[in-house]
């Protein structure tokens, strides 16, 4: 599972289908994403309460602390919010130490209210926590002893935790009721939708209804093929700051019209070792290893491809990886094609396709000195690592290959030593 920020804007659009579904819990929906692509007038034409209420707009580009930024303009009219979109559309602005253009902004209605509330949903391990407060908004951290922690086992069933009894201590009457009803079906449809967190900081009570007013949010990707019909069109931006890259735009592509899971990011572009790796955890111990073997700076890339994916997808992969690391004429580089012993994966048909691009860029490889260097186990593994050793003979490049009686970090720790010889 890999847990990735969505919009704010996708976040309550969900919220706003959803939720009804799991109590009586009613939202606006009236959010609007205005882009470079789409305009706040091209919008007003399909959503024509933006032109007869009062507004609040500010980005939605996954980073926080934009009041404090200067960044939420509120209760504006039409105009004055097209005028101060315009006046920041595609303008760097510096949050923290990064800096980044603004490209995306949330707009929906100003609604007056008097109280903020706090409530958060957090995966762990063998529960998932559920932070409340009532007194939400910007100085949430400052008051964290304030904060009631509910916890609902993984596999329990939130009907039989004692919400009520638990926020009776700060809440009465029908607004206990209402924020309750609220936390449960937050809660469930937290679950159903596979999110990993869930932040409403703050949310409001008018006139008996839930008002999100600032959201968080992160989805499990791994249910993107699954999910696709409930999510919708969503999309999981690149951090704030950093732009994905032609080759990371194509393999999210792949990503998401697959059943499998494929990822890749960019590190170092001139660096002198990258990775194959199969499984989300193992790709995590080859970056830690190759980092803590103090070549951090030499990584070039990170990501991973795991369950199951067709010949042709990791052939796809496999193609965009070498494309980018025999591109700059440097010699003396190093691929560890690598993974733990996979559960259900084929190993010798994901390698088909990994071939298939070796292969194709054989001369490349030569011209670039790559050795590479091969450990895998799990289903039809020892077919997989034939094939390897017998591609190595024929292509002429050095291909060392190694089956799950090597340690996944032992074999990092061989590459490595002999690109040092170099």
């Amino acid at each position: 599972m890999a847990q990735r920020g969505i919009r704010e804007y996708d976040a309550k659009r969900l919220m706003a289908k959803y939720l009804p579904e799991y109590g009586n819990i009613k939202l606006h929906g009236k959010y609007v994403l205005v882009t470079p692509d789409k305009s706040i007038e091209e919008a007003a034409k399909e959503n024509e309460w933006l032109k007869n209420e009062k507004l609040v707009v500010k980005p939605d580009m996954l980073f926080g602390k934009r009041g404090k930024h200067g960044l939420i303009l509120l209760n504006a009219d039409f105009e004055e919010a097209k005028k101060w979109i315009e006046e920041r559309m595609n303008k760097p602005v510096k949050i923290g130490d990064v800096e980044g253009k603004l490209t995306h902004f949330l707009v929906e209605p100003y609604i007056e209210h008097d109280k903020e509330y706090y409530v958060a949903i957090k995966d762990d391990r063998e529960v998932d926590h559920i932070y409340f407060s009532t007194e939400g908004g910007v100085d949430i951290e400052a008051n964290w002893d304030k904060v009631i922690t509910i916890d609902v086992p993984v596999d329990g069933d939130i009907e039989e935790v004692d919400i009520k009894g638990m926020l009776s201590k700060q809440l009465e009457g029908e607004e206990l009721e209402r924020v309750v009803d609220f936390i449960k079906a937050l809660y469930k449809f937290y679950v159903d939708l596979y999110f990993a967190f869930l932040e409403i900081n703050p949310f409001a009570m008018v006139d008996g209804n839930i008002i999100p007013l600032d959201t968080v949010a992160r989805l499990d990707d791994a249910a993107t093929f699954w999910m696709a019909k409930k999510w919708g069109d969503i999309e999981f931006p690149a951090p704030f700051g950093r732009e994905l890259t032609p080759e990371e735009k194509y393999i999210k592509e792949l990503d998401e019209k697959s059943g499998a899971s494929m990822k890749l990011t960019i590190l170092n572009p001139n660096g002198k070792i990258w990775t194959m790796v199969a499984g989300g955890g193992a790709s995590v111990i080859y970056a830690d290893t190759i980092v803590d073997l103090g070549y951090g700076k030499e990584l070039a890339n990170y990501g991973e491809y795991s369950g199951n994916p067709t010949t042709d997808e990791t052939y796809e992969y496999a193609k965009t990886i070498l494309d980018l690391m025999t591109r700059d004429g440097k010699k003396g580089k190093i691929l560890i094609i690598g993974g733990g012993i996979a559960n259900f994966t084929d190993v010798a048909k994901t390698f088909k396709g990994i071939i298939k691009a070796l292969r194709e860029y054989k001369d490349k490889l030569k011209e670039h000195d790559v050795r590479i260097y091969v450990r895998r186990g799990g289903p039809n593994y020892k077919e997989g690592l034939r094939q390897m050793r017998e591609l190595g003979e024929e292509l002429g490049i050095p291909i060392k290959v190694y089956g799950p009686e090597m340690h996944m970090t032992r074999i990092v720790k061989i590459a490595v030593e002999e690109l040092g010889g170099d």
